[in-house]
């Protein structure tokens, strides 16, 4: 055991972070949106839930709108940073220097606020964001783990070891990894063929279904090729190995499932070009609107909100989180089911496909053979 790999300790913080902004988030939302619930010094309570998950949970935001900042660029982390901070900011200031902060305030329900009005605080934007996004950022990283473990799986189908065939007819048991090209296995009933090879004594039925999908085996004998990870059903087989390790058809198959989960669709290349203009866009878009309302009120308190309200409700999670997390998921589970997808364009292109064609019976069948019939002939 190796310990935790990076996509477990990815995932064991993001469940923190949003554990944290869960069970603050919550009741500063209810407190928020409830006025009923809103006990005497409820605003003050809620900056001190609200406060660690603007701050902790959002921390990995914070720091990649950082590094965007100093490199000149904008990501949908740089709008998240900047609207949590600007909901969290303005509702601190207001309990310093508005009416927000006395003790009998109460924060009614409404979809304009009224003229004059400078008590509305938006710690429940700044939490609430924070959780939703944090959630989908760990339910991605958990489906890439599960589509990591397909992969695993995948690779797990290989043998481990090879009865190596000696020049005196010995046999000695190696791992498959120390396997060389021309090397000659023997591979008995019942056992995995250790690597791609030709066979050069004996002949057997091969389970070659791992390959072509098809469930009945299919006979070998002197001169024929066998695939690594392919069973042995019945007789006793000589192969000489004609590749191994990386060049393998299975290491090949496992590289194809890595890159269609690593790859970007092109709707994902879309998004990422289409943040780095957006983002600025949006921000000026959250300047202009606090200007327009500063001048039609005269009050910073009532032109803040709408200004918060366009950095928030702007940024586009849904296309930004469910893209990638179908993408794992839907590469990882055809690679579960022996299907295997080339790559993330390839996953986006088959919305247009119409017709599909099948080149063997064994793909459409139930893989359990029957006689549905007897004719005789002569």
């Amino acid at each position: 055991d190796d310990g935790p790999s990076a996509t477990d300790q990815r995932l064991a913080d993001l469940r923190r972070r949003l554990v944290l902004a869960v069970a603050c988030g919550v009741p500063v939302l209810l407190l928020s949106m409830i006025p009923a619930l809103q006990f005497r010094g409820w605003q003050w309570v809620c900056l001190v839930l609200a406060t660690p998950v603007a701050v902790w949970s959002a921390m990995p935001f914070h720091v990649a709108a950082w590094r965007n900042l100093r490199q000149a660029e904008a990501n949908m982390d740089t709008l998240v940073s900047v609207g949590v901070i600007a909901a969290w900011g303005w509702s601190l200031y207001a309990l310093v220097n508005t009416v927000a902060g006395d003790l009998g305030m109460k924060m009614p329900m409404s979809l304009v606020p009224a003229r004059g009005d400078s008590h509305h605080l938006y710690f429940e934007v700044a939490s609430t964001t924070v959780a939703l996004i944090v959630a989908g950022r760990y339910f991605e990283v958990k489906a890439k783990r599960r589509a990591g473990g397909a992969l695993k799986a995948l690779l797990a189908l290989g043998a481990d070891t090879a009865n190596v065939l000696q020049a005196d007819g010995t046999e000695i048991n190696r791992p498959v990894s120390a396997l060389k090209v021309g090397d000659r296995f023997v591979v008995r009933p019942g056992d995995r063929i250790a690597t791609d090879g030709e066979v050069e004594e004996g002949s057997s039925a091969v389970d070659m279904s791992l390959v072509t999908g098809e469930s009945v085996p299919v006979d070998v004998a002197t001169g024929d090729a066998v695939t690594g990870a392919t069973i042995n059903a019945n007789g006793r087989l000589v192969v000489r190995a004609t590749r191994v390790g990386k060049d393998t058809a299975l290491a090949q198959m496992a590289r194809l499932v890595e890159a269609a989960q690593s790859g970007k669709a092109p709707v994902q290349r879309l998004a990422d070009q289409i943040a780095g203009v957006f983002v600025p866009i949006v921000i000026v878009l959250a300047a202009a609107t606090l200007g327009f309302w500063f001048s039609r009120t005269g009050s910073f308190t009532e032109a803040i909100g709408p200004a918060v309200a366009v950095l928030i409700i702007a940024c586009p999670c849904a296309l930004g989180l469910a893209t990638p997390t179908a993408l794992l998921v839907g590469t990882g589970r055809g690679a579960q089911l022996g299907i295997l997808i080339k790559g993330p364009e390839v996953l986006e292109s088959t919305r247009q496909v119409d017709t599909v064609v099948l080149d063997k019976t064994g793909t459409v069948t139930t893989g359990q053979m029957e006689v549905v019939g007897v004719t005789p002939v002569g």
